[in-house]
């Protein structure tokens, strides 16, 4: 029987990637589906908005989907699409694996490390006021003069609920794939009550599995300088939303960059799986964007949907292709100005030779 995804094109170098993604994962010979969706900047003068009802509607009853990149204006125009995706499909686990490959140029060749993130809270859940608006002159009075007049105000909302939720979500994810340790990450030290709430949910959570999993908990300035470090020493690590955010990039760039690092963002009732990476429409229509990502996260989709003997299989040639140095696109070669460098779907059917 067939698995129904949504597959979402997205925008910028979206398609190009997407097309390749869903090529290689087809040769797996896993049966699937595809319901394809539009989502992005490509679809605002149609749509009115870059989030379609029916892209959420086709989620919501697939469970499951493969995402392109999307563009998300800078200071101004919508919100991110991706921040709305996950707040509407309630998917507040964002994970993030970041693996060394042999054949990728980086200055470390032993990270594996897995960010469990929140994806629903933290000054990521949108709840800010520009300088003027009377709600932020109101806390602006009852800070009393810790904060300045004239000042733009974001709310950092921390539940206990989200937070013991993502932390037994990281505790669930090292115990089924044979993880041995989960590292709390916050700020506790000065965000008493917010962060001091995470880590309090986090050790709660962390009493179910003594004797299992081992757990630990780390200041977000040292974790930044202990992943440069001596990044092997870490697992899995659960954070809050920005926190994760930022660190999820720092490790991504130990094992090669955005180029080589997928996503899930999974919730009770679906999960979206999706590059780290943003859509570089510079490159748009040129053939020359690495699909790795993608490719990577749709390895974790078909581990999600119960393939996971298709899912080895592709992971394993990815890292052949990868291995080898020869189709690969030119952010993966030492000098990127390399001739002998491929583009997006050529690199897509030297995996799917190695399949």
């Amino acid at each position: 029987m067939a698995h129904t995804v949504t597959l979402i094109r997205g925008d910028g170098t979206g398609p190009e990637l997407v097309e390749a993604a869903r090529r290689v994962i087809e040769a797996t010979g896993v049966p699937i589906q595809w319901e394809v969706m539009d989502a992005g900047v490509d679809v605002m003068e149609e749509k009115g908005t870059p989030l379609p009802q029916e892209v959420l509607d086709s989620i919501r009853k697939n469970k499951v989907a493969l995402k392109g990149p999307i563009t998300t204006p800078i200071g101004t125009g919508f919100r991110s699409v991706n921040v709305a995706l996950r707040h509407e499909l309630g998917l507040y686990a964002c994970v993030r694996p970041c693996k060394y490959y042999p054949g990728i140029r980086s200055h470390y060749d032993d990270v594996d490390v897995v960010i469990v993130r929140e994806n629903t809270e933290d000054l990521y859940a949108g709840v800010e006021w520009d300088r003027g608006a009377h709600e932020a002159n109101h806390i602006i009075d009852m800070a009393r003069g810790k904060v300045r007049a004239n000042s733009a105000i974001s709310v950092k909302p921390i539940s206990y609920e989200g937070s013991y939720r993502i932390a037994k979500h990281a505790f669930e994810y090292a115990k089924a794939n044979g993880r041995k340790k989960v590292t709390a990450v916050a700020k506790a030290n000065i965000m008493k009550f917010t962060d001091g709430l995470f880590y309090a949910a986090a050790r709660d959570a962390a009493k179910e599995y003594e004797g299992q999993i081992e757990y630990e908990e780390r200041l977000i300035d040292n974790m930044c300088m202990q992943l440069v470090q001596k990044p092997e020493l870490y697992d899995v690590l659960v954070t809050e939303n920005l926190y994760g955010d930022i660190i999820s990039d720092l490790a991504a760039g130990l094992v090669g960059g955005l180029g080589v690092a997928p996503g899930a963002n999974i919730g009770d009732g679906g999960a979206v799986f999706e590059p780290t990476h943003g859509s570089a429409p510079k490159y748009k229509g040129q053939n020359k964007v690495n699909p790795t990502a993608l490719i990577l996260s749709g390895v974790l989709m078909l581990r999600h949907i119960g393939e996971g003997a298709a899912a080895d299989k592709l992971e394993k040639a990815v890292a052949a292709v990868i291995a080898e140095g020869k189709s690969v696109t030119y952010d993966m070669k030492p000098n990127r100005d390399d001739p002998s460098a491929v583009g997006t779907s050529e690199m897509a059917d030297a995996i799917i030779a190695r399949l």
